[in-house]
């Protein structure tokens, strides 16, 4: 894979995980050809915050955390589309509300020309069989007190597709595609490596036949040698089901791999978003530029003299955001007189070599792009130790294959 920085254009960065599957397959996504693709998912302007309560008796809020506040994203049919981000960016929350299983605050998500928030009870149920997730963590998003059969049944079950005596061979099927032995259907979570739960948590998403799946941190809980072979399982089972994937992921290099588009998110929001070959060879919003600019290079005289930009500060509490540019608070090309006050719209730059497909949310991409501002020292501003903390835990328990049923 190549991976490009503004001051090494042609530079390649490589990681163990990209290497591997490289190996394997030979192939790397090329970012291209999936504009004139049918849209399968709109998401507007989706919002979701959670409330933060104080008192036992009245129970009241106090505030909230604004966990997405204001994403817009499409996904086409066929395609894969990544999504990246530090910890605590809203990530995994945006991708549990496009599957409705957070409630949105404001916006609207259009799945294969339905409004997802019209629909209730049954039929969103029904809906459902065709939007699944793959989680990071495999053994927590498996039943430990059922056998592989009986996960993999439970969702064909909901949506009444076991007839007659043709389940048996179609669970059979499902473990071949995804490279486990017939065996076992009889054996217990506990009895697989990681990468083999793995394995057996995308079965059972592949099990309602969907076209759609969430893939959330699918190989962050595994070792690099086993991350290469999900990452290969995941593109060849692209083309088998002819699936749409929306991979939620930190790992840049692995996410550069295995996606044709990137978005990239910075406290709730995309700042930035192109197809992937563009996103890695030209990233224009700072925050992408120092994302960028952190990926470890094997050479040391071209780690020695590419660009670093190293952000001053921590991310702010998504419950006492920055007003204006959630970044300015980090970004080294902040301008007080309109960064602080007013947000940026996703936009198409105009830039040289940056495509329509390229947006960026930011006030000065040309002027800094084309040198005209130049990067100064970030002042880490103090964060607010006393604003009210979140009762939201910080980590969510995925849902069942019943929830998602």
């Amino acid at each position: 894979m190549s991976e490009n920085t503004p001051d090494q254009p042609g530079h390649r960065v490589e990681s163990p995980v990209e290497d591997a599957v490289e190996e394997q397959t030979g192939h790397v996504a090329t970012g291209t050809g999936t504009g004139n693709r049918e849209v399968l998912v709109d998401a507007r302007g989706v919002k979701v915050h959670f409330p933060i309560k104080r008192g036992v008796i009245f129970d009241k809020t106090v505030g909230h955390v604004y966990a997405v506040d204001g994403m817009d994203l499409q996904i086409r049919r066929g395609e894969t589309y990544g999504l990246v981000g530090e910890s605590g960016c809203g990530k995994s929350t945006f991708g549990r509300a496009l599957l409705q299983l957070e409630e949105l605050t404001e916006g609207e998500v259009v799945f294969d020309g339905v409004d997802l928030a019209t629909l209730k009870g049954e039929a969103l149920r029904k809906q459902r069989q065709h939007m699944q997730m793959v989680f990071q963590d495999p053994l927590g998003s498996l039943d430990p007190r059922q056998t592989v059969e009986q996960l993999l049944l439970e969702g064909m079950r909901a949506h009444n597709m076991v007839k007659g005596g043709g389940a048996t061979e179609r669970l059979a099927e499902l473990l071949q595609a995804v490279g486990l032995p017939r065996a076992a259907l009889n054996k217990y979570p506990h009895e697989f490596s990681g990468g083999q739960r793995q394995r057996v948590g995308i079965a059972r998403a592949l099990s309602v036949d969907p076209k759609l799946i969430v893939a959330d941190e699918p190989v962050s809980a595994l070792d690099v040698s086993v991350q290469a072979q999900v990452v290969n399982l995941l593109g060849d089972l692209q083309e088998e089901f002819n699936l749409t994937y929306l991979v939620i992921a930190h790992d840049l290099a692995v996410v550069r791999h295995i996606s044709d588009r990137v978005g990239v998110m910075y406290l709730g929001a995309l700042v930035e978003e192109a197809d992937a070959d563009d996103l890695y060879a030209q990233p224009l919003h700072p925050y992408s530029r120092a994302l960028m600019s952190a990926v470890p290079v094997p050479d040391p005289v071209v780690e020695d003299t590419r660009e670093q930009i190293l952000l001053a500060g921590d991310l702010p509490s998504p419950a006492n955001p920055p007003s204006g540019c959630r970044f300015h608070t980090r970004c080294p090309w902040r301008q007080e007189t309109r960064c602080d006050t007013e947000r940026p719209e996703l936009r198409v730059v105009q830039i040289d070599g940056a495509p329509q497909s390229h947006r960026v949310a930011c006030h000065w991409a040309e002027q800094i792009a084309s040198g005209e501002l130049q990067p100064h020292e970030v002042s880490v501003e103090l964060t607010d130790t006393t604003a009210v903390e979140s009762n939201v835990p910080d980590d969510v328990a995925p849902p069942t294959a019943a929830d998602m049923a």
